[in-house]
């Protein structure tokens, strides 16, 4: 049983539906804690409903990035957490953060990387681009977290089409259900050991 930590800064979907997933079974892990740097997130309620611990760390109460980092580390030390999990995290990782968890990081983008991801691409700003340079396929991609934005190795990747009449909103729904699919599918792969990274790729087992 793989111990999970989980960091989010919204309305913790992609949390809930890992929750779903562990609760159905599909899934040999345990979240051990959720951590949001946002007070008011309500990640932290789905999470709390489902008796799993919570914690709110202010960036604002740490002199350096590096400092709010190393506080998080410590919380998931004290847990044992072996795999952590970005679902809609909005701060940057340390390089300490990286290099304690390298090869265990995943992240979740609202894209097929490597297009409209790096700096700014967060977000409902991604459907705005994708919308904006007219292309018609777009999609979700679940990867390891290296140091650079959106750079880590591939696990999963899906397409979604693009609509004429879609808008941010209606192209933002459709990614989001894929993103409820995929990120559990490659949180039970990685608990299932199945995963291996060999340099910039990821080969499934």
């Amino acid at each position: 049983m793989i111990k999970i930590g989980v960091l989010i800064s919204g309305s913790g979907t992609n949390l809930q539906a890992i929750i779903d997933n562990i609760n159905e079974g599909k899934i040999k892990g345990k979240i051990q804690v959720a951590i949001s740097n946002r007070k008011d997130a309500y990640g932290l309620k789905r999470a709390e409903k489902m008796g799993i611990e919570t914690l709110y760390v202010n960036r604002k109460e740490f002199n350096s990035l590096e400092e709010y980092n190393r506080k998080i580390l410590d919380e998931l030390y004290k847990r044992k957490v072996e795999l952590v999990v970005l679902a809609g995290f909005l701060n940057i990782l340390s390089q300490e953060f990286i290099e304690e968890y390298r090869g265990r990081i995943i992240n979740i983008h609202p894209s097929l990387i490597p297009s409209f991801c790096g700096k700014g691409c967060y977000g409902d700003n991604v459907h705005k681009m994708v919308l904006d340079r007219g292309v018609k396929l777009t999609g979700v991609t679940v990867h390891f977290v290296d140091e650079g934005t959106d750079t880590g190795p591939i696990i999963l990747q899906r397409a979604v089409e693009v609509k004429e009449q879609d808008t941010v909103e209606t192209l933002k729904e459709r990614v989001l259900k894929v993103e409820h699919e995929l990120l559990p599918e490659a949180i039970r792969l990685y608990c299932e050991g199945r995963l291996v990274i060999e340099g910039s790729t990821v080969r499934i087992k």
